[in-house]
This record gives structure tokens, sequence and C-alpha cells, in this order.
């Protein structure tokens, strides 16, 4: 069955879906308020569909307007990739990756995709954010970014993951700290320090796995300070407020009063891993996977 949709209608249904209120659509499309409402009704009348319930001035999706509403972004985000994409083939350019990254897949793992993959295709273009784990999976479903690199066991079944990097855990102590290397046992010697860690919004899944390191060794840590960046850890450990425990990738890239000895003998592990959306048809991404897996 075919319908007389254009391009603007699905705009116009997008807008009053977004803001739920007919005259904030209409002055965000610059159109009057009586006009959106009948390109609505006409989109209802060609679909033989209701896509919103209004009640006096409330107006609600439907059923078939919550998942028009989610398919059409979904479809839309897809349509402007394909017109940047062949935007960048015109251009001369062979391709766009978008990444979301945690601070800790910067110091090894992709500088090194960066270099394998400019040498295979010099052309591709990289755009690189830095975010935490739940946006990155927020904007791998919706398809804002291609590609992430988390610090996650478990993400929801629209996106595969894959680890990349397995890394041990360490101690960050003060430099002025009289425990070093030469003479540490194990972190109980230490159950009577303060500790600065990572946000358990961060990644529940790896604070779960810190505290295990804890639990492992017999007491529970006075947490002081929680942050979600290893810069400022390391700021408040330098100035005495407390002991960590990071990644040991983690000790790239910064120079600061700290100093750091490997938990080697402990189980638990920080793993990096990648994910990505299923359902993604970026062409770059395929050839990115294969340098990493």
């Amino acid at each position: 069955m075919g319908y007389q949709l254009e391009f603007r209608h699905l705009k116009y249904f997008l807008a009053v879906a977004e803001d739920l209120h007919f005259r904030k659509a209409a002055e965000r499309l610059f159109i009057s308020q009586p006009g959106l409402s009948r390109q609505i009704r006409q989109m209802e009348d060609d679909l033989g569909i209701k896509l919103f319930d209004r009640h006096n001035r409330k107006v609600v999706l439907t059923k078939a307007g919550e998942y028009l509403k989610e398919a059409t972004e979904r479809n839309l985000k897809e349509l402007d990739y394909i017109l940047d994409h062949a935007k960048l083939l015109h251009d001369g350019v062979g391709g766009n990756l978008r990444v979301g990254y945690v601070g800790s897949a910067m110091h090894e793992v992709i500088p090194n995709l960066l270099l394998q993959f400019k040498e295979k295709h010099p052309n591709i273009i990289f755009s690189l954010k830095e975010m935490d784990n739940q946006k990155q999976v927020k904007d791998l479903l919706s398809l804002d970014i291609d590609l992430g690199f988390v610090r996650l066991d478990r993400v929801p079944k629209d996106l595969e993951i894959r680890p990349v990097l397995e890394d041990v855990f360490c101690l960050v102590l003060p430099k002025n700290h009289p425990v070093s290397d030469d003479d540490f046992k194990d972190l109980s010697q230490f159950k009577n320090e303060s500790f600065i860690l990572f946000d358990a919004s961060y990644s529940p899944s790896y604070y779960e796995k810190v505290m295990q390191i804890f639990g492992d060794s017999g007491f529970s840590p006075q947490v002081t300070h929680n942050t979600i960046h290893a810069s400022s850890i390391y700021r408040l450990v330098e100035n005495n407020l407390g002991l960590s425990i990071v990644p040991k990738s983690l000790q790239q890239g910064y120079n600061m009063g700290v100093k750091f000895i490997d938990l080697n003998k402990i189980s638990q592990r920080a793993i990096l891993s990648v994910i990505w959306n299923k359902e993604n048809r970026n062409p770059v991404l395929k050839k990115t996977i294969e340098l990493l897996t």
C-alpha cells in the first residue's frame, strides 16, 4: 500500500513527538500551529493511524506513535549517515568512524589502532570523543557513535562486546608514602587508609570488581572521594588525601607525585572491551573490528 507521505511529514511528526506540544513544536519548525496540526492530521489520515491522543492541552503518543517515533529517529539517523558518507566519498575521503572511549583506552589501544588503520586505510577520518560507559551504550543504541571502548561486563542485546585488553590492577600511593615495592606484602597493610575510587556510576561491574579486591584482602575500604577521571584521582593521592586502585594502563600519560605498585598476585583483572551496534551498517566499522579482534 502506498502512502502520500513526504519527508516534511516525518519532520513535523518528530517535532511534536519530542515536545508533546503543538505550539512549541510549531515555533521550533517556524510554521503556524494550525498549519502543523493540519499536517499531522493529514499524516494520520494517509496512514490510517492515530499517532497522538489529544486531551485538552495535553498531547500523548499512542502506542503506534511511540513505535513510529523510535523507528523514524533510528532510520533518519541512518539516512543522515548515508548522506554524510556519500559527501565524504565525493570529497575523496574513504569514510568516517565515530568513536567513544573511556580515558584508559587512549593510552595504548586507540593510538595503536589509529596507526594500523592509517597504514592500510589512510583516507579514513576518526571522530574521537571521551565519554563514560553508559553514555557510550546510549549513543551506540541510537547510532550516534559507531564504536565504543568500555569497562563493562554486560551490554544490551542489540550490542556486541569483545575484550581487547586485559590489565592488572595497581595500587596508587603518594610518592612520599613509606610503603614501596620492596616492603609491600598485600592490601591489608592499608586497611586503616582512606581510598579514592572511580565512581560506581562510571561502571558498576568495574566498581564491584574493585570491591572484590578489598573483600579478598579481608577489609572494606574507607572511601572518602569518588570521581570519574584518573587525573583527579592522582591529584588527590598526590596531596595525601587517600590511596587508590586503578588499571595498570592508567600509569601512562600522567606526571604527578604518585607511585604505583602492581597487584600481580590478585585474580581480578581490568578488562577493556570494544562494543558496537549489530545493526550498524558503516562499512568502516567492519574493517576496524577486524583489526581489533
